[in-house]
Parts: structure tokens; C-alpha cells; sequence
């Protein structure tokens, strides 16, 4: 499909309702040089309804905040009791500028949430937004009724308590964040994410190595301080803010000294945005990816992540001055103009002191056993494709999954718990889309890329992929528990435009 007809073709805005496709009146609309906020280079900033705007400054170099842990109610061991509540509340990102925000427990973003394999967990949800809300326990193996899908809303105004058990091996870096049926873009980008930890009763990494969180969010301003409305670029693109924040702070600074080895879980929380990065004047090594630790660990000069993965790191601070994480150039496929530049963005400096650290343990060169899943007895095969068609009132587009748009009263596919499946998701669109599942953790076993095949460099535990464009990605799963489950694109905006499905797990 042409880019340029789908960016005319993207000219509006999401109908809502039960339709997952964005509905385009074309009247004035058939030179793209004629419209508001493009020069002749086709250069446009966010808003091409409006004259761009440079992005609103932002304080950096303050001091590494952690995120504030969830209090635990409970008072006994083996059971984590809290509440969350989602509801406006107001930051400061700009100076002298506090900008409506939406908030768990009024902070963005928010909690972090520890608790430990074998914890029953139960979390009273106030719904506080003034539309209907959910939380997905993003990764999390819950079951299909605690999962915080599109068809559980929480009423504006509403309570509920989600209560769920944290199985033996389910150590790993998860997040919580809203899944309302047409409405999770908007609320995730206005605030609403936080991570949630399962840490192991036994974990082999040394505790002197800590354990840092580093949500990674980005932020568009308007002049006034507000966030913008999304615009058909959004829409078509995902949305991609001006500013990448590192636990809400522009940029924040870290003190190490020299030797130090830092142990750091990031987390993709944008709508879509795509990290490639690297640290410059520190070695690298993955220890973990979206569902807990890795087999052994891998050393690495970059890592991408795109939108809703995790990852574990172990770095090591061996060389006085400064290390730096920073952004990578990343052709993830944009349409039409307006094309981010992401790279050469610095996220985090870390100061790293002359004075020693105390001697440090070494990394384990073996982590934990990953079995293989058994030989699939189904497979799937999935295909992403955008698409544009007129009708009788205009221009309609879509980001489908084998030809159709997300319909909440369809079942797209029937599981049996405990069958071994491989799923191929082949990506025939022009853009990169990161694939999530829901209810389970998946295995890549392989990538195929024009005549390319390739394996992954590690044995993993997956909730979310990257299928880049022109790709195809398999991979090998086990739907554990019956119920519904949802399967999509996290790009939230395309998720919202149709790349989403059900699968039935039946018993």
C-alpha cells in the first residue's frame, strides 16, 4: 500500500463505538501540500491542524528518583494487599507549568509494586477517571477473569478487587496499566502505567548489585502545559511524545562509584516508541527479558525495546567520568511526515567517582533452567496488514489481523489449556508492530526475513515480541488457564484502530 495515500487516507479522527476502524471525510483533502502545518518539504510538526511548536523545555540532571514501592497491607507473609486508585491529578514537567496528568495514587508513574513468587495478591481498584477503566496486569500469569482485559470494565466511579496467586517461577519484571475497550491509548499516555516486580525467593543475582527500576515514558507539552489531543499522525503512527522521561524526570542523574556493577530493570511504558540504546563508557550484560531471568548472561553493545518489553540489565561501571544511556538511530517505518529524531537522545548519565567500590561478586555464569516448550500440536499464523477502502462518506483505514478489525463479540481463535502451539505472526504492513499475548509467556524459536531465517541469540521468556516489517516471527506457547484473551498490537493507537483479537482458552 502507497504511504502517501494512507497519510491523505489518515486525515481524521477515531470514530467511537463498537467500529475499530477511523473513518476519513477526504472533502479539501487531495493535495498533501495544501494542508494546515506542512511546508513544501512535507515537514509538519504533531499537530498538522495547527502551526508547529517547538517542545516545551525541561529541567534535567536532577538526582535519580526511585519510584515510591506500594505499601502492603496485608501484615502477614505470603499475602500482598494494597489499593490503587486512578484518578487526575496534576505534574510538574515544565517550569512554572503544572500540566493535568492521570495518576495511580496520585503519582506518574506509578507504584512500584514488589511482591514474591508464592504471594496471593489482592488489589483494591478504584476507578476515579471519569470514564470506564481496567487494569491489566501486564506479562502477569492471573486468570482470565483478574486480567483487566476490554471486556471487564470498571465503571467510572466504580471499585473492584483484582486477587490473584504468583506462581513458583514467575519471577520477572511485569506492569500494570489501563485496557479500556477504545480508550487505553488516551490513558496510558496522560499517566496511567506502573511496574510491578515478582521477585524470586531465591535470586541468584548479588544483592550488592541493587535492583533499579527505570520506566521509561515519553511527553508532549503543549505551550500551556497540557498534553495535546492525539492527531491523525498518532493515529497513524502511534504517539510519539517530544520528550523521553526516565521515571518521569527528563535526563535524571545517577551516582555510582568506580567498580560498581548496578543492577537495572527498563521498561518500555510509551504508546509507541521505539528504544534502541546503549551505554556509552559501561559494559552491558542482559540478564532478563519480559517474563524473569535469562538461562546465562549475555553480553551486549545495544538493546532495542519496543513499546511494552522489558528487559534486565547488569552494568558495570568500570571507568571513572561519565556513562551515559542514550538513543540509537531506529527505522521502525513512519508514515508520512514528521518522522521522530530519535536518535542521540540521552536518557540517563550516570556519574561514576575515582573512588573504588567495595569488591563486588561476580554475575553467575548460570542464571536459571528455561525448558524448551514440547513439540506444538496447532499452529497459528496471524498476519498484519494496514488498509484504506472509500465508501459512500469517505476514506476508512485500519490495522488488521488476517483481514479483520477488532470486534468485541467475536471469537477469533478457540485454545485448549495446556496445548503446546506455535503461532507464526507474519507483518505484511509498512511499519514494525510489537505483538503482546495475553495469559502466558511465549518462546521465539526463529525469524524470517526476505530469504533470511534466524534464530534468537538466547532462550527467553516473552509476553511481547517486535515483528518488524517485511518479518515474519514464530514462536511457541501454552495457554495455561481458561478464558478469554486478548492478542494485539501494542502500539496502543493501532490497537484501538483494529490489530487486536480474542482467543477462547477452554479447559
Amino acid at each position: 500500500m502507497h504511504r502517501r495515500g494512507f497519510l491523505v487516507a489518515g486525515l481524521a479522527t477515531v470514530l467511537s463505538g463498537s467500529r475499530a476502524l477511523a473513518q476519513m471525510n477526504m472533502d479539501g483533502m487531495s493535495d498533501m501540500d495544501s494542508m494546515p502545518g506542512m511546508d513544501k518539504s512535507g515537514h509538519a510538526g504533531h499537530d498538522m491542524g495547527a502551526m508547529a511548536q517547538a517542545p516545551a523545555a525541561l529541567p534535567e540532571g536532577a538526582a535519580l528518583r526511585e519510584l515510591p514501592l506500594l505499601a502492603n497491607e496485608a501484615g502477614r507473609s505470603g499475602l500482598f494487599r494494597a489499593r490503587l486508585t486512578a484518578e487526575p491529578a496534576t505534574a510538574r514537567f515544565a517550569e512554572g507549568q503544572d500540566t493535568p496528568i492521570l495518576a495511580y495514587n496520585g503519582t506518574s508513574p506509578g507504584p512500584l509494586i514488589e511482591a514474591f513468587e508464592g504471594d496471593r495478591v489482592e488489589i483494591a481498584f478504584a476507578n476515579r477517571v471519569g470514564e470506564a477503566s481496567t487494569i491489566h496486569w501486564h506479562g502477569m500469569p492471573v486468570p482470565a477473569d483478574q486480567d483487566g482485559n476490554p471486556m471487564d470494565p470498571v465503571a467510572a466511579g466504580a471499585d473492584r478487587i483484582y486477587a490473584f496467586e504468583l506462581p513458583e517461577g514467575s519471577a520477572g519484571s511485569y506492569w500494570y496499566h489501563p485496557h479500556p475497550h477504545g480508550r487505553t491509548a488516551e490513558q496510558v499516555y496522560r499517566g496511567l502505567a506502573g511496574a510491578f516486580v515478582v521477585k524470586a525467593k531465591a535470586d541468584p543475582i548479588p544483592a550488592t548489585y541493587g535492583d533499579t527500576v527505570l520506566v521509561l515514558t515519553d511527553l508532549r507539552l503543549a505551550a500551556d502545559g497540557s498534553m495535546p489531543d492525539n492527531t491523525m499522525n498518532d493515529l497513524m503512527n502511534g504517539r510519539v511524545g517530544d520528550h523521553v522521561l526516565v521515571n518521569g524526570q527528563k535526563n535524571p542523574k545517577l551516582a555510582v562509584a568506580m567498580g560498581a556493577k548496578r543492577r537495572l530493570r527498563l521498561y518500555n511504558a510509551t504508546n509507541a516508541r521505539f528504544l534502541r540504546l546503549a551505554f556509552a563508557n559501561a559494559a552491558t550484560t542482559v540478564i532478563g527479558s519480559d517474563g524473569g531471568l535469562l538461562e546465562a548472561p549475555v553480553a551486549v553493545e545495544e538493546i532495542l525495546l519496543s513499546p511494552a518489553e522489558r528487559v534486565e540489565l547488569v552494568v558495570a561501571f568500570d571507568r571513572p567520568g561519565v556513562a551515559t544511556l542514550t538513543t540509537l538511530d531506529y527505522d521502525r517505518g513512519w508514515m508520512g511526515p514528521g518522522r521522530p529524531a530519535d536518535a542521540g537522545l540521552t536518557l540517563l548519565t550516570v556519574d561514576v567517582s575515582d573512588a573504588p567500590a567495595e569488591a563486588m561478586p561476580p554475575l553467575p555464569e548460570r542464571l536459571r533452567p528455561i525448558a524448551p516448550l514440547g513439540h506444538p500440536t496447532v499452529s497459528r499464523r496471524l498476519v498484519f496488514t494496514e488498509t484504506m477502502a472509500m465508501n459512500a462518506t469517505g476514506m476508512e483505514m485500519g490495522f488488521l489481523i488476517n483481514g479483520k478489525a477488532f470486534d468485541m463479540g467475536r471469537v477469533d481463535i478457540i485454545a485448549k489449556a495446556g496445548d503446546t502451539e506455535l503461532w507464526e505472526i507474519v507483518n505484511q504492513a509498512d511499519m514494525d508492530h510489537p505483538f503482546h499475548l495475553h495469559g502466558t509467556q511465549f518462546q521465539v524459536v526463529e525469524r524470517e526475513r526476505g530469504s533470511k531465517v534466524s534464530k534468537p541469540p538466547y532462550l527467553a521468556w516473552k509476553d511481547t515480541v517486535n515483528v518488524a516489517r517485511g518479518e515474519t516471527v514464530r514462536f511457541v506457547t501454552c495457554q495455561e488457564r481458561p478464558g478469554a484473551r486478548m492478542y494485539h498490537c501494542h502500539i496502543l493507537e493501532h490497537e484501538q484502530l483494529g490489530m487486536m483479537g480474542i482467543v477462547d482458552v477452554q479447559a
